[in-house]
């Protein structure tokens, strides 16, 4: 460990010298905005005298396919900037001399589809790492994310802004004005902005930049062009209100409840860098249901999460991978002990989230700094005694604080260093939970190079304390045709994040290589290749086993047609020795030689019908034993307002062999056939750029047949046994629908009115046949939810003027 430690110190020291003495050649234009002191109605027709005056950006440059050709004079664009005292206003004349093909498929918001498209990113810091985009389409549909160099575009992002589209017979044009409450900026009096502006041409699959970016290195923010004039700006105060008012009616086994809900979500700007949000007795009855799936495996199974509040603006507790926000208002950490004649009546799944509060921001240095705090509420199942009629309670999670902080300080436009805190604290002898992380990943200027690396310690407390630590140690060539690196990664026995993180192995390390090769510029046929080969070995660290050595090769390529297909080959040439199914420290299961290729095939995304399709095979070399996937993904636009979607997913394995079960003297292990079937059905009816319909259906079913039982050896393998009788088989249903009707009927306000109708089952048999599975799921009690929501959004400043016209 003092040798990684060193490593980390000397890397990190050379980087940052690196990084320091390169130059950057990178060729920045720039542009003025102009002030204004009337108003400008956001109406997509620029008319107004001061678009007349303002300075223009133009000579936009092919970003794909054809990367770094001048943009044609038949889809030229023009584009204006201005600024009060409130906002920024952005104007788009794009012209295109077919003006009956802009593609202009209605979807709904942040849902992009077959459009044309046109957006901004703004980086209020200059620094080449953050940036919030600003998209609309040709339908008028908004969509908004933030832009990181470490997660790309998270949609989950929303913003309240104004814009319009027009078409015309020379093209279309747009208007936007993004107010500076939605922005983030320093506090200077002349400012100086990151931008870039960007068009889709979506009948072509074109897309060009006002600032030229190489695909030869870097990021799509390395490339930012420089926004000037904005001064001695006096923004408003940045404080938002969206309270929420919600009901529901639920009907399950016969029973029908009904409650009514309130709370509010508030963010308030401390200064013109950090925002606080807060949410206060918050309502995720209607996000999305969860994709619940049969797991057989040692490991917990990962879900997305759903909830706006932990979905928005968590780019920076997101650093590190210490941070899994299901944690807070998931399962109770605790479990009930029963005595004679007792019996559990009532235990809730799920513990209730109290509040919520975020602070994050960053300084003129480029520090960002963030935190997180969450507060749970006491959850208690209850118990009653058969015998004597008693009724007791028993606490499964007591009143918990959870807090993230995270200090994340960028430099030299493309490098950055972290420090992460996560910790758990509970009320009473429960479980407590602490972990930190340093990472660093840094850049030469020229953005040839990439060093990172990080180091991460956890602690439990729970009776007795237990400390693990996770560290890496790593570089890539970033630049070029050609592209290589490596890596080292190292996680003891005793690392446990899981209070407020996620993690699946321990104790084992490995070594990482990768190499890759690609098209800069379209070629012949194809208008982009990209070819991959990783290669890795993995070993047991506390007592040392070779586990896996692993290589992966991979293409895929598009053609000029837009037709997108590729492959690969993955090999395990010495099989694997598994040291997680058995479930037992110390032991290790041998899983023999295994080939795996795989093809896909995605049609030109732009047309009414298009598939995808994936087959996936695993070939072991094992009598018998093999594993086969297959997906198909079709989809239909039947007009621009309605689209089908259809997803079938579909995965067999024969002579599967996982843990059955164990006693003092033995484990055993379960030769297995299983199958698993997914389909799902997804369609939105758009009215406008404001309104929705939305259905989604999915149905999943898998089910494990077991054929032998045997025992595990010490050396890996495995003995047919008679020892083990008892039933594992299994067939898993999960039944849900959908049905959302959504109106954004003001700036960040929204009607949502929703059914929902799910079942699910599990029954201790398998192969009983598809239409008798059905009857058994719908023999099972079936719950139908019918739910009305509704947030308004309330700007402080707006609310000053209505009190004061009060």
């Amino acid at each position: 460990m003092k040798t990684i430690i060193k490593c980390f110190a000397f890397t990190l020291v050379s980087a940052m010298y690196a990084a320091q003495n390169g130059s950057d050649s990178i060729q920045r234009k720039r542009i003025q905005a102009s002030p204004i002191s009337t108003s400008i109605k956001i109406d997509g027709i620029l008319d107004e005298e001061s678009w007349q005056t303002a300075s223009e950006a133009s000579n936009f440059v092919e970003r794909r396919p054809n990367n770094g050709q001048p943009e044609p004079a038949t889809t030229k664009s023009v584009v204006k900037i201005l600024y009060d005292d409130t906002g920024i206003y952005i104007g788009a004349t794009l012209y295109d001399n077919q003006p009956d093909k802009i593609a202009r498929e209605l979807t709904e918001r942040d849902n992009l589809e077959n459009d044309d498209i046109f957006g901004v990113t703004l980086n209020g810091y200059n620094d080449h790492q953050q940036s919030l985009e600003f998209l609309v389409t040709a339908a008028g549909v908004q969509a908004d994310a933030k832009l990181t160099t470490d997660f790309g575009e998270d949609f989950s992002w929303n913003a309240v802004w104004f814009s319009a589209v027009k078409i015309t017979d020379t093209g279309w044009t747009v208007e936007m004005k993004i107010p500076y409450s939605e922005l983030r900026f320093p506090k200077s009096e002349v400012q100086q902005w990151g931008i870039n502006i960007l068009r889709l041409v979506n009948r072509t699959s074109s897309v060009y930049d006002w600032n030229f970016v190489d695909n030869k290195k870097g990021s799509y923010m390395l490339y930012d062009g420089v926004l000037n004039g904005i001064k001695n700006i006096n923004p408003p105060t940045r404080l938002s209100f969206l309270p929420y008012f919600s009901t529901y009616v639920n009907n399950y086994d016969g029973k029908t409840t009904a409650n009514v809900n309130g709370g509010m979500d508030l963010k308030y700007g401390i200064n013109d860098a950090f925002t606080l949000d807060l949410t206060l007795i918050p309502d995720f009855g209607q996000t999305s249901f969860d994709r619940s799936v049969l797991n057989l495996s040692p490991f917990e199974v990962q879900f997305q999460e759903q909830r706006s509040f932990f979905t928005e603006g968590t780019e920076l507790f997101s650093k590190g991978d210490l941070f899994y926000s299901r944690r807070i208002g998931g399962y109770p950490s605790g479990s009930t002990t029963l005595n004679e004649d007792e019996e559990i009546i009532e235990n809730p799944e799920k513990v209730k989230l109290f509040n919520a509060i975020k602070v994050s921001g960053r300084t003129n240095e480029g520090l960002g700094i963030g935190f997180f705090n969450a507060v749970t509420e006491k959850t208690s199942a209850k118990i009653y005694n058969t015998a004597t009629g008693e009724t007791r309670y028993e606490t499964t999670e007591p009143w918990a604080n959870y807090n993230v902080f995270v200090l994340d300080q960028r430099f030299r436009g493309n490098s950055s260093v972290s420090l992460v805190n996560t910790n758990v604290i509970r009320d009473g002898d429960f479980r407590d939970a602490n972990a930190t992380a340093l990472l660093f990943d840094i850049r030469n200027r020229k953005n040839k190079y990439r060093y990172f690396g990080a180091t991460k310690g956890s602690l439990v407390m729970n009776g007795e304390n237990k400390f693990g630590n996770e560290s890496t140690l790593g570089f890539n060539k970033v630049a070029g045709v050609h592209r290589f690196g490596a890596n080292y990664f190292v996680r003891t026995k005793d690392y446990d994040i899981g209070d407020l993180g996620y993690y699946d192995r321990t104790n084992f390390h490995s070594l990482n290589t990768n190499y890759s090769y690609r098209y800069l510029q379209p070629r012949g046929n194809l208008n982009s290749l990209n070819y991959n080969l990783n290669v890795s070995h993995n070993r047991r660290l506390d007592d040392d086993l070779f586990t896996q050595f692993v290589i992966h090769n991979s293409i895929d390529m598009q053609t000029k047609k837009f037709f997108n297909f590729g492959g690969g080959l993955m090999i395990w040439p010495f099989g694997e020795n598994d040291i997680y199914e058995p479930r037992t420290a110390g032991r290790f299961m041998h899983v023999p030689a295994m080939i795996n290729p795989w093809i896909f095939i995605n049609t030109d995304n732009r047309r009414k019908f298009r598939i995808n399709t994936y087959i996936d095979y695993y070939a072991f070399d094992e009598k018998g034993r093999y594993q086969l996937i297959y997906q198909l993904n079709p989809s239909y636009k039947f007009s621009d307002k309605l689209r089908l979607y259809y997803n079938a997913n579909f995965n067999y394995q024969q002579n599967d062999r996982g843990f059955a079960g164990k006693n003092a003297q033995h484990i055993f292990m379960g030769s297995r056939n299983r199958f698993t079937a997914e389909n799902g059905i997804s369609s939105q009816y758009t009215f406008n750029n404001k309104m929705a319909l939305n259905l989604s259906f999915r149905h999943y079913f898998s089910e494990v047949h077991y054929r032998k039982f045997e025992t595990l050896n010490v050396d890996g393998d495995v003995t047919e046994t008679d020892l083990f009788n008892e039933n594992r088989d299994g067939t898993f249903n999960s039944w849900n629908v959908d049905l959302r009707y959504s109106w954004w009927f003001a700036p960040g306000s929204q009607l949502t009115l929703l059914y929902r109708n799910a079942v699910g089952n599990y029954l201790e048999e398998s192969r009983i046949g598809f239409s008798k599975n059905f009857e058994k799921l719908f023999d099972e009690p079936m719950i139908n939810s019918l739910s009305l929501k509704l947030t308004y959004y309330i700007d402080y400043n707006q609310a000053k003027t209505w009190l004061k016209k009060g």
